[in-house]
């Protein structure tokens, strides 16, 4: 396939500098992209490969410096722009799957409820009385327990799982490996020093256009339910215990752990490697950097770091004084000498 630049200024309704007529037929980063390819700029970090690189086309926020020699889409969003033309030019070659339908291995309880248009892969397994909405897909060797239900337009890789009673809305991404409602970490130690299990009862719930990472876990509530909110992104490896509640379109990265109870409000982002204790709540619009420790209720918006954490400010002047520790202490003891020389001559 191959697109003028006219075309693509059309399609993505961007506004066009540079030649109409060029044609473009991929896409690839600043560094590798050649004259058929777009490419975007949304990091100031790279605008130096402005001047580099062989981009037929790049797609630039307002307000970049341009090069009269190059070729431009201007836009508000450069990595939207940029995944528009992505779709464009490999959703239809994207490699598909040879299974449609329902395949002839998959254990399906008679009670299961599918909509229209469903896919169901090899050998998943599909419990009593689970409801599958319209044009969800359910790939080889998926789980879904009993009183499971699926919104439409899920997409379960394989070898996820759903246990029992828990609730997905539409659109629910879960890539392979993922596990939802396994029981949550809860024990008692009897007179007899023996930790016995506290029964997890309740479920978990992914409203609308959740995604969870691969191999990651999420624990169903002791009583009544963990709640993953509309829109937010889990990254793989991330562990989010019993009964939490995370708000809408947060952000939770690679190797995370969520301690239980802990509720957060909307557009929270935790950086990789980021941990809680449990039954701490935690403001809208707060941004947690890689590896912070969250040992305490956040009640404002804004960015933190460190562990435990302060503001990433706070965190970044601590992190320059800790450089400098051998430095300072060379220093003061120069300066002790000197103080005991004044001594002596005194």
């Amino acid at each position: 396939m191959e697109k003028s630049l006219l075309e693509l200024s059309q399609i993505t309704q961007t506004e066009l500098m540079g030649n109409p007529h060029h044609l473009i037929s991929g896409v690839a980063d600043l560094h590798s992209a050649t004259s058929s390819e777009v490419s975007f700029l949304e990091n100031s970090k790279y605008t130096s490969l402005l001047e580099k690189t062989q981009a037929g086309v790049i797609c630039v926020q307002a307000g970049t410096p341009l090069s009269p020699h190059q070729n431009y889409l201007i836009c508000s969003s450069p990595t939207q722009t940029f995944q528009e033309i992505i779709k464009l030019f490999y959703e239809e070659s994207k490699p598909q799957s040879g299974f449609r339908g329902i395949h002839p291995t998959a254990v399906i309880h008679p009670t299961v409820k599918l909509g229209v248009n469903v896919t169901i892969g090899p050998y998943a397994v599909i419990d009593a009385n689970c409801m599958v909405g319209d044009s969800s897909l359910i790939e080889s060797h998926v789980f879904l327990g009993a009183s499971v239900s699926l919104g439409t337009h899920c997409h379960l890789y394989p070898h996820s799982t759903v246990r029992e009673g828990c609730r997905l809305g539409n659109r629910v991404i879960l890539q392979p490996g993922c596990v939802i409602g396994s029981c949550g970490f809860g024990y008692f130690t009897d007179k007899q020093g023996r930790h016995q299990k506290q029964d997890q009862m309740g479920i978990v719930v992914l409203e609308d256009d959740v995604e969870v990472g691969a191999n990651t876990t999420i624990d169903r509530a002791r009583f009544s339910q963990t709640r993953i909110s509309q829109g937010t992104k889990i990254d793989n490896l991330v562990q989010i215990a019993h009964n939490v509640s995370l708000g809408a379109h947060n952000l939770i990265v690679s190797q995370t752990g969520i301690s239980g109870s802990v509720k957060t409000g909307h557009h929270v982002v935790m950086g990789g490697q980021a941990g809680t204790v449990g039954h701490i709540e935690i403001a809208s619009g707060a941004l947690f950097a890689a590896r912070s420790g969250i040992k305490k209720s956040i009640k404002s918006p804004g960015k933190y770091g460190g562990d435990p954490v302060t503001s990433l400010y706070e965190h970044q002047k601590e992190r320059v004084h800790m450089r400098n520790l051998d430095k300072l202490s060379a220093k003061i003891k120069e300066l002790e000498q000197k103080v005991e020389e004044l001594s002596l001559k005194s």
